[in-house]
């Protein structure tokens, strides 16, 4: 991309006002384009030019008009008000000449006669929806967290638990005749067949994508590669759930987000049903063994949907308040959900995610112990009060992560793993806490540190913009071109 000098865009400008104040004053004096072009001895078509700002006269020049039209010089330059058309036209031609007219390939045209108010107007009102869209979908980082604070907060209100959804989950399994339990590849299959999909695996399915659905043909294309993580049923199931759904096109990158997040909702209640878990964590309750990894190997799915799943049910099924984190190697929280007045680090903005998570937390304190086949409980003492975690680590595409789930002291006593050593001070949201250095570190390295730091390219970039924001469109509609049924 070229940067344009800003003089440039303001002399266009210029040009535009300058030309459209010459012919209102001709036509003010009743006189033709030919007649002034004669006047100032130029072609027609050269002052046409100078009228459309298409071209912009020299001083001389425009001496000689304004002596011919009856003005001075700053009259033409800076005189009297534009009458409305004119506005308008100039209006119209700084769109046309604007980043988003020539982003969607609309060509400049003519604004002759012809054209009503009505029609420019209309015009400039579609120019202007399509800026504010452009401008509500390139996210900033700030914007996002705004977003992302948002829907917890939201989350927060309703105990992560989100009765229509449970419902659509219960309509789908009762018209397939899932008896409860878990999901089969099969059960997930008969699910797509019931909402009018077909399920098809390519080898080329575009890289940023996980699956890709055809409307028209009604045909769901998935990766013929399942990463050896992965879960074959998630990717299904997730697809069919924005169908489910009734998603359209997000109108901002807060509705895309959330519709991510009912996406995953649905795609978890479908794996775990309500009607079925819920008994077995009552029973687990009543007999204190309620553990996230029982659910995880009942349900056949990830510790980390498992654990996303316990904690929409936990508050409004068992009445017990719950947190969730889940963090990066590197210390950043990545997810975060919490009813139990956990006090996590926040921004100014009060987003979690992005935050470092104190060292002292059992989501840091995980990474450092050896045995990754079974769970890792600790109590952790903050100046909210005592919390107890169990966590485990998991691996990903962006290397490892640990997923935890805690809750007060108070509720420590329902849950396989109360019974554990492991202690932890933590004041994460003081930084003095863990995030500032020591006092006698500090002074002695200060001055002689120079890390070159590895930045995630999105603190340095908007988020990317589209439809669906990190989607490469013209892949998508290159690969349906050459996979739609001839």
């Amino acid at each position: 991309m070229t940067l344009r000098p800003a003089q440039e865009s303001s002399s266009e400008a210029d040009a535009l006002t300058i030309g459209r104040r010459i012919r209102q004053l001709r036509t003010a004096k009743g006189m033709t384009l030919e007649e002034l072009a004669t006047r100032i001895d130029r072609a027609p078509s050269q002052v046409s030019m100078f009228e459309t700002g298409k071209r912009e006269p020299k001083l001389t020049l425009l001496q000689a008009i304004a002596k011919v039209l009856g003005t001075t010089l700053d009259g033409l330059l800076e005189g009297e008000p534009l009458d409305e058309r004119a506005t308008r036209e100039i209006a119209l031609e700084r769109a046309m000449k604007s980043q988003t007219f020539q982003a969607l390939g609309i060509p400049s045209f003519r604004i002759g006669k012809s054209l009503s108010d009505d029609a420019i107007d209309a015009m400039l009102a579609l120019h202007g929806e399509i800026e504010r869209l452009r401008d509500e979908r390139a996210a900033t980082p700030e914007e996002a967290r705004r977003a992302n604070l948002e829907l917890r907060h939201l989350m927060r209100r309703q105990d992560n638990y989100f009765a229509d959804l449970e419902a659509q989950a219960r309509e789908i399994l009762d018209a397939v005749g899932h008896p409860g339990g878990p999901l089969t590849q099969r059960t997930a299959s008969e699910i797509a067949a019931h909402l009018g999909f077909t399920l098809h695996y390519a080898p080329d399915l575009p890289q940023s994508t996980r699956s890709v659905a055809d409307l028209a043909h009604g045909r769901l294309y998935l990766s013929s590669s399942v990463p050896a993580k992965g879960d074959a049923r998630t990717a299904v199931l997730q697809a069919l759930s924005s169908r489910i759904l009734g998603h359209s096109e997000p109108r901002s990158y807060a509705e895309f987000l959330r519709q991510r997040v009912e996406t995953n909702y649905l795609t978890g209640a479908l794996l775990v049903p309500e009607s079925h878990v819920v008994p077995v964590l009552q029973d687990a309750k009543q007999r204190r063994a309620i553990s996230v990894e029982d659910v995880r190997d009942a349900y056949s799915i990830s510790y980390e949907t498992a654990a996303h799943r316990f904690t929409n049910l936990a508050t409004r099924h068992l009445g017990i308040p719950v947190h969730f984190l889940k963090v990066h190697e590197s210390g950043t929280i990545t997810k975060a959900y919490e009813n139990d007045d956990v006090n996590f680090p926040t921004d100014r903005l009060g987003s979690i995610e992005g935050q470092m998570c104190c060292r002292r937390w059992t989501s840091r304190e995980v990474f450092d112990v050896d045995d990754r086949f079974n769970p890792y409980y600790q109590y952790t003492d903050t100046g909210n009060g005592t919390y107890w975690c169990t966590a485990r680590v998991e691996p990903s595409s962006e290397g490892l992560h640990s997923v935890s789930v805690g809750v007060r002291f108070d509720d420590t006593k329902w849950f396989v793993g109360r019974d554990t050593t492991n202690r932890g001070v933590s004041k994460h949201s003081v930084e003095t806490c863990c995030r500032r250095a020591p006092a006698e570190l500090e002074q002695r390295w200060r001055d002689q540190a120079w890390p070159n730091v590895r930045t995630p390219r999105t603190l340095l970039a908007t988020l990317p913009t589209g439809s669906f924001p990190g989607v490469d469109t013209t892949d998508v509609y290159e690969f349906l071109e050459a996979h739609a049924p001839r």
